[in-house]
């Protein structure tokens, strides 16, 4: 199946871990991929964008409305018999889950290779939810990449394993993956694979559950095969040598942490590591009989003890079950060190981290979502506050954010908070925040909810024209696609109209009053009248944007400044700050975003214009 072992290695670029992933899409002949942005995969898509335009590739690339969205996509690519990618993070799985495992059933045409970047510690996640399990839930074959060179590799051996069992494969890079960078040797890619149009056939695609019986056990009978067949499922050598007693087993980003302990400790040479890189379906009977063969065996894997328990007999093993691995936080090279050094009785090193003052987040100075949240804070103070996904969360500093659950939750929350409020609680006011691209994601159907069962709340969308948060990507009302062809972008205001909402109206956040008089009618409509649901949109450009106009004029704090601290306190631009030497508030220019909403913030009106 494989051309791939007769093109020779053209050159080696030193890549990030989603560089090497989105090469390893353009050289297995993929025709289609998706994603959907969020940390640790949103450089996949963008790398595919520039692999395209540096390849001439004529592959089609789209950041999808959503993960759903996103793996439907590629799923029909597949059956259309095109090489198909998808990639998200891992809370993006939770979103597509159910096309995902009623795909796993159906099988696929062409190779269709599901990317899931992981984020252990979790350095930006709701969860630290490993894919892995997700994998074996839906019974998809899982690769668990150790390093940026064998993300691309195992990238290729996904769409080939893809199609030899015509199943989806998923490919699951943990961040240090993903973000890490090395030397990788790339070769000249395949031409796009073709296996021929789609063909009819209900009784598999549009299976009624007496067919979807056959076929659950037609995917047992791969995931079967795979196990006990492919070597990937096989524990390989990477450290050590076969006769030792005493062995750990790894796989994934961590694996490579691993080997590093135990190569460079002399007292750790009595060990010897093997790694899977199929950790489901893993070889049960292959790992058995090495955990049989030893006298001990440690496990160590992110972040879920999915081989461990793919283990009948662990009387003689230890990892996450029997707490020799902490259950939570990323595996650091420092937490392997202090977990190894436990496994074989030596005492761990010190580690000392630097003491830094830490900084908690905060949202950009000139943020347009500042504004919003000081006025939201003015206007409805004491009421409850449904958060939601994106740089809007850092509204929690401002507090004016008491909810933060998954992508849309937060009018679907605002919803059962109103409902609430009628049965006892009534009059008490509720708010809710959403960005342009969450809204999209996720939000319309809670939104058509909120309008059809009547709920009374404000809500407010924050449309800053792109996907902050992840690093700029387009929306549905962009009229660009990922690789920079027109695209039809999508009206809001019409889109939110033809939900039902009534109340609706669009104002620029930097101007003080518009929104004060803006939000104060929302206010009316829907607490003072009950009339429903009424929608703000607070519309300006990310500071971070090149569309942003950032304003060159410049504000000082004048004499009169009386410390009452509102704009540093309530306001929390980081431009702002409270110098303990002067006793002075002072606004540095370096950072000044000219937004000038500070002006109308200082209750003694000592904020003025100092240059531009």
């Amino acid at each position: 199946m494989s051309d791939a072992k007769n093109e020779s290695a053209v050159l080696n670029r030193f890549l990030m871990g989603n560089e090497a992933i989105a090469r390893g899409v353009i050289e297995s002949g993929c025709s289609l991929a998706t994603a959907y942005p969020g940390t640790p995969s949103s450089e996949i898509m963008e790398s595919l964008v520039r692999w395209k335009t540096e390849l001439k590739s004529s592959i089609y690339l789209e950041w999808s409305i959503n993960e759903k969205v996103a793996f439907e996509v590629a799923y029909g690519g597949s059956l259309a018999g095109k090489r198909c990618a998808v990639a998200m993070k891992m809370v993006g799985l939770n979103v597509a889950s159910d096309p995902f495992t009623s795909a796993a059933y159906l099988g696929i045409r062409g190779g269709l290779v599901i990317i899931v970047a992981d984020d252990p510690g979790p350095h930006s996640s709701q969860t630290e939810q490993d894919s892995r399990f997700f994998s074996w839930f839906a019974k998809v074959p899982v690769f668990d990449p150790g390093s940026p060179a064998e993300a691309l590799e195992m990238t290729i051996k996904a769409f080939d394993l893809s199609e030899k069992y015509q199943v989806p494969v998923m490919l699951r890079p943990c961040l240090r993956v993903c973000h890490a960078r090395q030397n990788v040797t790339i070769s000249h890619p395949r031409s796009q694979i073709n296996i021929g149009a789609f063909e009819k056939n209900w009784t598999r695609w549009a299976a009624t559950p007496k067919f979807r019986l056959a076929l659950h056990g037609e995917l047992n009978r791969k995931i079967e095969t795979i196990s006990s067949t492919e070597i990937f499922a096989l524990p390989k050598l990477i450290a050590g040598d076969s006769q030792s007693s005493r062995i750990v087993i790894t796989s994934g980003s961590v694996s490579s942490h691993v080997r590093d302990v135990v190569s460079s400790e002399a007292k750790m040479s009595g060990l010897s590591v093997y790694k899977v890189d199929l950790p489901y379906p893993a070889n049960h009977s292959a790992l058995q009989s090495l955990v049989d063969s030893k006298t001990e065996t440690l496990i160590v894997e992110e972040t879920y003890p999915v081989m461990e328990l793919q283990i009948g007999n662990r009387t003689k093993v230890k990892g996450r079950m029997s707490g020799a691995v902490p259950r939570q936080g990323e595996l650091d090279p420092e937490a392997v060190e202090r977990i190894i050094s436990g496994f074989v009785g030596l005492k761990p090193k010190d580690f000392e981290a630097p003491n830094l003052k830490v900084r908690r987040p905060s949202l950009c100075a000139g943020c347009p979502h500042r504004p919003a949240f000081f006025m939201i804070k003015k206007l409805f103070n004491g009421a409850i506050y449904a958060g939601d996904i994106g740089c809007y969360t850092l509204g929690v500093n401002l507090g004016a954010v008491d909810t933060c659950l998954c992508m849309g939750a937060s009018i679907g929350m605002a919803c059962g908070f109103a409902q609430a409020a009628k049965q006892g609680q009534d009059g008490e006011l509720v708010v809710a925040t959403i960005g342009d691209s969450t809204f999209f994601h996720a939000g319309v159907p809670a939104l058509i909810n909120a309008v059809h069962t009547g709920a009374n709340f404000v809500l407010v969308l924050m449309d800053n024209n792109i996907t902050a948060m992840t690093g700029g990507q387009p929306t549905p009302a962009t009229a660009l696609t990922a690789d920079g062809s027109k695209a039809v972008p999508i009206d809001m205001e019409r889109l939110i109209r033809g939900c039902g909402v009534e109340f609706l109206e669009a104002v620029d956040p930097y101007d003080y009053h518009a929104l004060e008089n803006t939000l104060k009618a929302a206010k009316s409509f829907s607490h003072e009248k009950k009339a429903g649901v009424s929608v703000v949109i607070t519309r300006r450009p990310c500071i971070r944007s090149k569309n942003a106009a950032v304003s060159k004029t410049k504000f000082q704090v004048g004499e009169n400044c009386d410390k009452c601290m509102t704009c540093v306190r309530d306001l929390e631009c980081p431009a702002i700050s409270f110098v303990k030497q002067n006793k002075n508030v002072r606004i540095d220019p370096d950072l000044c975003a000219g937004c000038g909403f500070c002006v109308e913030v200082c209750p003694s009106k000592a904020i003025s214009v100092w240059g531009i």
